[in-house]
Parts: structure tokens; sequence; C-alpha cells
């Protein structure tokens, strides 16, 4: 499990160290940082998968992703007694992300290129990264540097010895070295990441491929845009636990069950509903049914991911379903970390009451994101590495 989830200079996350339980409700007004804190931690599930400096391309490269405010607020201009401007930089320019975990931790440094003849300027260079033992990195904890090119690792005798192969500046070493003799935390924190699984307002719209009949395969993992989403549940009956599939529909829809119509290895969902002659198919239900169908689907995975992130899942669900959908969600955190990114009084309420809960309020304050409330005592202990 994840302990401590850490931004700096990612957009409105100048600096944010957060504290994770087993269920996080990471709520707050409009515009208060919720999206960049999600959008920072799957920037930072990218770097085992080889798409973070893609996926920071798309949003316009660093230089667009970067925090846009001074390096440092003084007390004057947190006390509204001087005006916000710039300053004489101290440090490097840099968008850092990193985790802790009850073993294990893994952060990364990224920098400006550096100015030449080369076309990809909007490629940041990976300047630093580190994994390490314990809550908190320190020298003596430090079990895989990369600094610039070069790499190292531990030894048996716990020496530091260099990797021989120089890694390229937009590629991280979580993917370009794999050796479970000489480094095997990195795969197991390569593997651990690339458990986390995501889900970002499904398509529940007249065209979305879950309303249409899709080739079925097991699929014990629902895909990110749910269009294998008849396969999914299929499968949840067939080897997850279709007692809790078929719960989960009567909590929401009393009197009501799915079924999955198999036609010529063409998968499609229908609902039976108390008083229809006929089972409703796909394209024929709301869009706050599809959705909850597609939430049903994703927590109730007969593959649990280590963390879940589920980012406004309230979104076209009518308020009367929110309940179900939080007992679905805390039933989630019991065999996988789980993450809600919520705007909706009724689904945080409702999640608050469960046990191993906790409440992450966000604002901003002169355009940074912070934790509303939250004593110093409360934040984990976090360092950065130095380049």
């Amino acid at each position: 499990m994840l302990t401590t989830l850490a931004v700096a200079g990612y957009r409105s996350l100048l600096e944010l160290i957060v504290p994770l339980a087993t269920l996080n409700i990471v709520t707050g007004p409009n515009g208060s940082g919720k999206s960049n804190l999600y959008r920072a931690l799957r920037l930072l599930a990218e770097t085992a998968r080889g798409e973070l400096i893609p996926s920071l391309a798309r949003e316009g490269g660093l230089q667009s992703t970067l925090w846009a405010g001074p390096e440092r607020f003084s007390r004057g201009m947190l006390a509204g007694e001087q005006p916000v401007e710039g300053t004489v930089r101290k440090g490097p320019v840099s968008l850092r992300l990193g985790f802790a975990g009850e073993s294990l931790g893994y952060a990364i440094d990224l920098g400006l290129p550096i100015p030449g003849s080369s076309q990809f300027q909007r490629d940041p260079i990976i300047k630093r990264e580190c994994i390490w033992s314990g809550p908190m990195l320190r020298p003596s904890a430090l079990l895989v540097d990369r600094q610039g090119a070069a790499l190292r690792t531990r030894d048996a005798e716990g020496e530091w010895a260099p990797v021989a192969q120089p890694l390229a500046s937009f590629d991280s070493m979580m993917t370009e070295f794999s050796d479970p003799k000489s480094a095997p935390e990195m795969i197991a924190v390569r593997e651990q990441i690339r458990s986390w699984r995501f889900y970002d307002h499904f398509r529940t719209d007249t065209d979305a491929p879950a309303r249409r009949p899709q080739i079925g395969t097991h699929t014990p993992v629902l895909s990110n845009d749910g269009a294998d989403l008849a396969a999914a549940l299929q499968t949840i009956r067939e080897i997850g636990n279709p007692v809790a599939l078929d719960a989960a529909i009567e909590d929401a829809f009393p009197g009501s069950r799915i079924e999955v119509e198999n036609h010529d290895g063409h998968f499609e969902v229908t609902m039976r509903q108390h008083g229809l002659l006929r089972p409703l198919k796909a394209r024929e239900l709301s869009d706050g049914t599809l959705r909850y169908l597609l939430l049903v689907a994703a927590l109730l995975t007969p593959r649990p991911p280590s963390l879940l992130v589920l980012n406004e899942p309230e979104t076209s669900l009518h308020p009367d379903l929110l309940p179900a959908l939080a007992r679905l969600i805390a039933d989630a955190s019991t065999r996988s970390q789980v993450i809600v990114v919520s705007h909706s009084t009724r689904l945080i309420a409702a999640l608050e009451r469960e046990n191993g809960s906790q409440s992450i309020v966000l604002e901003k304050q002169l355009g940074a994101t912070r934790i509303v409330d939250v004593d110093d005592l409360d934040i984990p202990a976090w360092k950065w590495s130095a380049r």
C-alpha cells in the first residue's frame, strides 16, 4: 500500500505531500487542483509504461505543465502584505513525482532540455530517478540510483555497482533496465506501478462502445473506455464473484438482473427489469444506468489492482444511486487501495463513514494547491533527491 504521494512543480501543485490511507477521498471546490493531482498520479504511472515523456508532450511540453508562479512565496506574500512577484531562482527548474510505500519508494525528477539543434525541444530531460527502501529517501536506504545517463545498483555486499549501458535522456530506468539479480527492487516497483488502474469519464453516449456488441474473450480487467463491458461482466460471473455482481445490481435497481447474450461470439449486455416482458439491450439503457454497470465491472474485477483510482465516478449518476456506489467502492477498498476524486457531497459523506477512509480536502492559496486543515505532524516526512 502507498503511504505517501508527492508532487512538486506540476501545474498548481507547487509542493504537495499527500498522506494516503486504504480509501482516500480527494475533494475541494472547482479549480482547487483535484484534476491536477489526478493527472500527476497518472503521469507517475506512465513511467513504468514508457509513456511519461509522450504524455507530457501531449500536454504541451514541460514548459506548459510547470508551476507558473514564483519559486517561493515570502511571508509577506502569504500574508497579503506584498504583491506576488518573481525572485531570483535559487534551484533548478524541475517537475518531480514520487511515492513511498510500506517497503519501497520511487521518485523521478524532470528538467528542461538543453538548448541546441534538436527539434525535440518539448521533451523534458530525466535528471534523476531513485528507488529506496522504507518510508523516506535516505542515502543509506537508496537501492537504485539514476543520475543523468548513469545508472547504478547495489551489489550483494551493498556496494554501488555501475550499469555499463547509459540511459537516454528521455527513457526511464523503469523500462530500460531489468535485472532480477542486480535490481529486483526495480522489477517489484515497476510491476506494482503497472498494476495501477485508472477510470475516468466512461463514454455513455449513443455511440459509446459499451452499447454495441463486442467480440467476447475472458476479460478480468475492464478497459479504460469500457468497450469490453459485456465480456468483463461475464468474466465476473464465471470466474469472479457472481453473488456480489447480482447484489450490486439489486442494490441499485431492485428486481433487476444483468445478463450477457452471446451472438456468434459477440457479447451484448442486457438488463431484465421487474414488470417488463423483455430485457433491455445496452443501447436502450440510460446514461446513468450504463455508467453504473461500467463501475460495477471495474470495481468487482477478479484481478484487483494494488491501486484503483476513480475520477468523478458520480458523473451522470442519479443521486439515489450514490449510496449503492459508495458501498461498491468501500467493498473494493478491501482488495485494493482506492483513491476517489469527487465533488459529490452525498458520495463523499457515504464514503467518509467507511472504516479506513480519509478525506483529502484541497484548496488554493495564491494559485498553489494545499491540503485544508491538516496538521504538519500528519504530513509524512519526505525528501527529494538532489541532482
